[in-house]
């Protein structure tokens, strides 16, 4: 499974802690861990699958491989800046919001058009774009889990 990680590029303290929380849940279950591959939440969600031994596909917006962030196993660099959004969204097969502003907002956006599931956690995403809310990290990985393995069945 290929979950995406959206959120804060500049995490509070609380909301990076769920984040690497997600992310490690997510390398236990053996999901692959997608996200903008920067700071914040995306560092964090990196750095908590990273700890798990888990892979991380961190699609930049930038050209630098070197960029991305420490726990990033495989950089993306594409030069396409928030357009990389939409990369996110399409690479995931269910996605976690943590917090965020307009940024996520957009990934959550495109994953709503384009079926992806979302699951938010403490975010404050408006409803329209938030499929269910999750009350803690191993309720959000989990659940997200579950949503993509149920739209892979109906995509086979």
């Amino acid at each position: 499974m290929r979950i995406g990680v959206i959120g804060s590029g500049d995490a509070a303290p609380a909301e990076a802690g769920l984040a690497h929380a997600v992310g490690a849940a997510l390398a236990r279950a053996g999901a692959i861990v997608v996200c903008g591959g920067m700071g914040g939440v995306m560092r964090a969600a990196a750095d908590g699958a990273a700890s798990e031994g888990g892979t991380v596909v961190g699609i930049l917006p930038g050209g630098d491989p070197g960029a991305a962030a420490d726990g990033v196993t495989i950089p993306i660099p594409t030069g396409l800046g928030e357009a990389r959004n939409v990369i996110v969204a399409r690479a995931s097969e269910a996605v976690v919001a943590i917090a965020g502003e307009w940024g996520t907002l957009s990934e959550a956006a495109f994953c709503r058009k384009f079926g992806v599931p979302v699951i938010g956690l403490a975010c404050s995403l408006p409803d329209s774009v938030i499929d269910e809310t999750a009350y803690d990290a191993a309720g959000a990985a989990a659940r997200a889990l579950e949503l993509a393995a149920a739209r892979r069945e109906v995509n086979e």
